[in-house]
């Protein structure tokens, strides 16, 4: 199965296809088993056990410069692009908004499922519309930006319309003019470190950067199985956020990270949350920690079942609910029936 991270899982069929019409056909086909399941390049996922449905996965693969305005340009791009490649070729134009998004593994038509972000951008800021086919009418249908429901790591996509749109194309909206996004995390103070300023820069010089901060502190996961980040960083209330800063004032935790999101709710980094409480660089038999990130769970002998790695994902999420009363959620889907349903 192709998986990032490196499950021995195996689907009962496996099915690629190039365009929207011969995606209807594979709908149609009696023949294929059921469910279908799209998947990108298999990231984000966990595979609970063997899928016993028919895998999708998009060759559709195009990059489409649209018309636009003076400030910015539309580019309609495959599902199938790998998003990576779709970053390194925006800023070899000299175009502002995936930048900050690169080397986030993956392809475009998962990146919008996901509302994959980083380091201060969100793949929704940059759509204008995605176009699916509707697995019940088997017609092409386009949405805007706006319908899609895009929030933090969420998207309709994900929730009320699962199973029933796939993804095929999405259109986005790059600027010309200077836009760059450094104002979150360590990008400013790198970009300058790097290029021995913060001003006048290329779209080429803050990805290039992007990609060192996450090469340093994520796995590759053609060296080391995993699946990215696989909690998402928990949204609490002011009041909540004060008893968490309470705790970690007692334990000698230091003063507690923190993003204002704008809507009432104080975003905490769950990568501070799983260090303090103990687990970064755990290892034990075939899954752990990953040293330099916690928000990541490893296949660290290449042998993890999915048992393995449910487990440990629980033991953290209690051991974190435990010191702080707050609780984790995973960012990564689950497909699948469990092996063992109990975990």
């Amino acid at each position: 199965m192709l998986n990032t991270f490196r499950m021995k899982v195996f689907g009962a069929c496996y099915a690629e296809y190039d365009n929207v019409e011969d995606l209807a056909d594979l709908f149609r086909d009696p023949s294929l088993p059921r469910p279908f399941f799209p998947i990108g390049a298999g990231s984000n996922l966990l595979f609970l056990g063997d899928f016993p449905g028919t895998i999708l996965h998009s060759r559709i693969r195009f990059v489409e410069v649209l018309p636009g305005d003076s400030g910015s340009v539309r580019v309609r791009v495959g599902s199938g692009v790998v998003w990576d490649d779709f970053c390194a070729w925006a800023a070899a134009k000299g175009w502002w908004g995936p930048e900050n998004l690169s080397l986030i593994p993956g392809e475009t038509g998962a990146a919008a499922v996901q509302n994959i972000g980083a380091y201060g951008r969100e793949v929704k800021d940059l759509i204008v519309e995605v176009e699916c086919l509707d697995t019940q009418s088997l017609a092409p249908v386009r949405f805007s930006v706006e319908a899609c429901g895009y929030g933090y790591r969420e998207s309709r996509f994900k929730q009320d319309w699962k199973g029933r749109f796939v993804i095929t194309a999405v259109t986005f909206a790059l600027m010309r003019e200077y836009a760059p996004e450094l104002d979150y995390g360590p990008v400013r103070e790198a970009v300058a470190q790097a290029w021995g300023t913060d001003r006048d820069l290329t779209p080429r010089q803050v990805r290039d950067t992007v990609i060192a901060i996450r090469r340093a502190k994520l796995p590759d996961p053609a060296e080391i199985g995993n699946a990215g980040s696989y909690f998402r960083n928990p949204c609490v209330s002011a009041d909540q956020f004060r008893a968490v800063r309470t705790i970690a004032a007692e334990k000698g935790f230091g003063d507690v990270p923190y993003f204002d999101t704008g809507e009432q709710l104080v975003k905490i980094p769950a990568a501070w949350l799983i260090e303090r409480c103990g687990w970064k660089g755990f290892s034990e038999g075939n899954v752990g920690v990953y040293a330099r990130q916690p928000l990541v769970l490893v296949n660290a002998t290449g042998n993890a079942t999915p048992d393995e790695i449910r487990s440990l994902e629980n033991r953290i999420v209690d051991s974190v609910q435990r010191t702080f009363g707050v609780r984790l959620c995973p960012e990564v889907e689950k497909v699948g029936l469990p092996a063992s349903p109990d975990l």
